[in-house]
């Protein structure tokens, strides 16, 4: 690549997390059951991506310190409830404030776990705080009782209550640690539930940091609490012991969780993986697109559900577009950095180099061609990867239907006169996708013929993914329910009716026959429907 690369200054470790600090977060690990003969669970020991040494330890759980703590979150939940959403409210944001105050801190501890950009990570603080305060203005709307006619018009009163879950469980991954381990934590509280949150393994001090933060702005202990550990011991015991469960990371796992949910007849919320296509249109403006790729593509180093790795282009702008997005890619500047200099930073573990590097190696032994990028760079890092565009890709390659989950993309022409939006929906994912085209009306014909929770028209990714008011989610393979929006509070309610029957019961009266009652009835029911009244 000819763009600046940028290294970063060793060590990695921040210079202002001390060990005084890291044991004070740690402390709300949640490990209070007494071993009676049984081996301490091993620490939860990550690696830094800058330098690969390791992050400190942090305490692991036990399965039965996951019932602990549901009960104790149970119990807590009751007086939680009790408050006002209104007063839920005020405490959100205050820690949208303290948030934003101190957001210095956890840039530097989500770069420190995962390896990416400065920018990436800034940006997971600004949806934070977006989420936080939407929804802490609109809960009272999305989850006030509502009014609707009862089964005899003035006789019938009915109203429709939203009543919390219980204890949410929430098994965030380690891509998003502050967007995806406190997005979905923090409409759950709105609603009146308790939560227990499972800290992934490769960024549990970011959201230890978070917890910390959340105490200060007034949260009760017991009402969010954190387990750490393996998710084959933690996570399953976690999904054993709630009321319902939110789940973000690959299909396979979801598909297990799914099950174990269904079992104890729970609800889930599940956002899964993507193959997610990119379609570019005749009449696109080619420079806009191209940068609208290179963000879709390589945003947080393309590791992103939601992120762009199949990219269709009709023929006729093909060369054009293929040259355009090659000269902004390759501006890209890759590196390591504590602050804004770099535009793509590391990948997060060797496990996710090594796919990377498998499907690229696996598309160029079969006939692909890399038109830039296509190297690791333990010059500038140790997970290093340059962003990658591919050409010629077959589906024999493991890349043409495998989610890669890194800084690579596929290109593929498309003639005139075929349907892209039949490759587009190849495979089994449904998460996201993109348009560009001049034709936004018939680029929204398009969308609805799309298998996808989200289309995007004229961006890559981030213009549904912020829009938080609508709900993001996928079908398929990507996953059941929806984050953000009026769903995004209400998974976490169970609706309750409650009706007041007045003046007289329903059914035959004592003073007449059952066959008088069913024959007015049916008159009533025919001048409803004459009347137009449901």
């Amino acid at each position: 690549m000819a763009a600046e690369q940028t290294r970063i200054p060793a060590p990695s470790r921040p210079v202002w997390v001390t060990d005084e600090l890291v044991a004070r977060w740690c402390a709300w690990v949640r490990r209070d059951v007494t071993r009676q003969g049984d081996p301490e669970p091993e620490p939860v020991t990550a690696v830094a991506p800058y330098d690969l040494a390791p992050t400190p330890p942090v305490p692991a759980c036990a399965g039965e310190d996951v019932a602990s703590a549901v009960g104790s979150a149970r119990h807590a939940q009751r007086e939680w409830a009790r408050r006002s959403v209104a007063d839920r409210g005020e405490l959100v944001l205050a820690f949208h404030d303290l948030l934003l105050a101190r957001q210095e801190q956890v840039l530097d501890l989500i770069q420190w776990e995962t390896g990416k950009a400065r920018y990436h990570a800034w940006q997971e603080v600004a949806q934070v705080a977006t989420i936080a305060r939407h929804y802490a203005r609109r809960a009272r709307h999305y989850l006030g009782p509502r009014r609707v006619r009862g089964m005899v018009p003035g006789l019938t009163k009915v109203r429709e209550v939203r009543v919390p879950k219980g204890v949410v469980g929430v098994i965030s991954p380690w891509n998003y640690p502050l967007y995806l381990g406190v997005g979905d934590v923090l409409p759950a509280l709105l609603a009146g539930n308790a939560v227990v949150s499972k800290a992934d393994s490769r960024t549990p001090l970011t959201l230890l940091w978070t917890r910390a933060l959340m105490g200060e702005a007034g949260l009760p202990d017991d009402v969010w609490q954190i387990v750490a550990g393996p998710g084959d011991v933690v996570g399953t015991a976690l999904v054993d012991s709630v009321d319902f469960v939110c789940f973000t990371g690959s299909t396979v796992t979801g598909r297990a969780v799914a099950e174990r949910a269904a079992r104890r007849l729970i609800g889930a919320s599940l956002e899964l993986g993507g193959k997610n296509p990119l379609i570019v249109r005749e009449d696109a403006d080619i420079a806009a697109a191209a940068a609208g790729t290179v963000v879709a593509a390589f945003a947080n180093t393309g590791q992103m559900c939601i992120h762009v790795e199949r990219v269709y282009v009709h023929e006729a702008v093909y060369d054009a577009f293929r040259d355009e997005l090659v000269r902004a890619t390759s501006a890209l500047r890759l590196g390591q950095r504590y602050d804004y200099s770099a535009d793509i930073g590391s990948l997060t573990s060797q496990a996710q180099l090594a796919i990377v590097e498998a499907h690229v190696g696996d598309a160029v032994g079969k006939g692909a061609t890399v038109l830039v990028g296509g190297r690791a760079r333990p010059d500038l890092g140790p997970l290093c990867y340059e962003p990658t565009i591919l050409e010629d890709v077959t589906p024999d390659m493991a890349v043409f239907g495998e989610e890669t989950f890194g800084p690579v993309i596929s290109l593929y022409p498309c003639a005139a006169g075929s349907d892209p939006v039949s490759l587009a929906n190849q495979g089994t994912y449904g998460l996201s996708a993109s348009i560009w085209s001049r034709d936004t009306r018939a680029a929204g014909r398009m969308a609805r013929r799309i298998r996808a929770g989200s289309v995007n028209i004229n961006d890559g990714a981030a213009a549904a993914a912020g829009s938080i008011e609508v709900g993001m989610g996928g079908m398929g393979d990507s996953g059941l329910g929806r984050r953000h929006g009026a769903e995004g509070i209400r998974k976490y309610t169970e609706s309750q009716t409650i009706a007041v029957q007045r003046f007289m019961p329903l059914g035959p009266s004592p003073k007449s026959s059952t066959s008088s009652f069913v024959h007015r009835t049916n008159r009533q029911l025919v001048l409803l429907r004459r009347l137009g009244i449901r």
